[in-house]
């Protein structure tokens, strides 16, 4: 599929040369990058610590999810020369001419595919990133979707970079078990609980590739969002750039090669009945090097119901969200949302005038 010559378009080996952005990419002045933000203290928890400590570490994830609901994970188990892969596949798909990444379009309304920005979708206040988005399935049946995606879309050359993602993201739904197991022990129900409605996940894996720029004061790599998904596992690199709002500014989480980044999402803050917080957060871009990383977004199953367990349910702490599948959820941020900080309280709105 070749760009659209009437519309605008994101070629990044144009424009990451360019003094002079596109006023599409240039931000309102009270949203453009600040300088020099302050740290974010992130706690980091050992997943290879004393089982007579896990009381203590899921302490410190609760607090942390009820405060800006992100973390570090270390020991994780994950192979580092299958991150590095990765981070390679990366490099190697992005700095393909723009016409063969294009072989592999999101479509509008669809949340996989290549994305140059979000050109065709928004006029304004887009972001200098591209994106790979596909689609991952814990279910035994369909253990290969990774790969095949790749051959069928981009071709037999990229059947090795499928199967490397596929790996990778089979990694990441085991370690989002063991983050559903701590998550359930901060929250005071059974560890299992979530863990268990996340086997069959049909999650979302997202590259990430934000080019130089060179009026990084004036754009934006990643808008200001909460993430819709219910939990984050995200992988950077050492060019710094992730940003969270946290007591009124904007701060900075400094990247760990040796640890992923995990956030809460929207789906499940409505799984905890609110008492964790999807935090709002966003990326900047630089002039002296591009950036990359590695998000996987766990999402449950198409057809599990999104409502909390009952034990955090109570006449002080009432249900926040109506019941939801992630489907539904997925379908409102594609079509007729873009994803912010009031985006769970919007869809829940929305949820209850179609019911009404």
């Amino acid at each position: 599929m070749k760009p659209d010559p009437n519309s605008l378009v994101f070629d990044s080996s144009v424009l990451a040369h360019q003094t002079q952005i596109p006023s599409e990419f240039i931000w309102p002045d009270h949203e453009k990058p600040s300088l020099d933000p302050l740290e974010l203290p992130v706690p980091l928890i050992d997943l290879a610590a004393n089982p007579e400590a896990s009381a203590e570490v899921a302490e410190l994830v609760g607090k942390a999810c009820r405060s800006h609901g992100f973390f570090h994970v270390i020991n994780h188990g994950v192979d580092n020369a299958l991150i590095g892969d990765v981070h390679r596949c990366v490099d190697q798909f992005f700095q393909q001419p723009l016409v063969d990444k294009m072989k592999a379009p999101k479509k509008t309304g669809e949340h996989c595919g290549y994305a140059s920005s979000f050109t065709g979708r928004f006029s304004s206040k887009l972001p200098w990133k591209e994106t790979l988005t596909f689609q991952y399935s814990a279910a035994e049946n369909e253990s290969h979707i990774i790969e095949q995606y790749f051959r069928k879309t981009l071709g037999q050359d990229f059947a090795h970079m499928g199967k490397i993602c596929q790996e990778y993201c089979h990694s990441m739904s085991g370690l989002s078990s063991r983050i559903m197991e701590l998550l359930g022990m901060s929250l005071g129900v059974e560890p299992s609980y979530f863990k268990e409605f996340f086997e069959e996940n049909e999650s979302i894996m997202r590259l990430n590739y934000y080019p130089q720029c060179q009026r990084p004061d004036q754009t934006l790599g990643t808008g200001p969002h909460c993430d819709p998904t219910s939990l984050t596992i995200l992988h950077q690199d050492n060019i710094g750039g992730l940003q969270v709002f946290f007591d009124d500014e904007w701060r900075s989480i400094r990247p760990n090669p040796g640890a992923f980044v995990i956030n809460i999402g929207d789906t499940f803050v409505a799984l905890s009945n609110g008492r964790y917080r999807s935090c709002l957060h966003r990326a900047v871009v630089n002039s002296k090097s591009s950036r990359k990383s590695l998000a996987f977004f766990l999402c449950p199953k198409r057809d599990k119901v999104v409502r909390p367990p009952q034990e955090l349910v109570d006449p002080n702490n009432p249900r926040r969200i109506p019941d939801f599948t992630w489907p539904t959820f997925l379908e409102y941020t594609q079509r007729h949302y873009r994803a912010d900080m009031n985006t769970l309280h919007s869809f829940s709105k929305w949820l209850q005038q179609l019911k009404s």
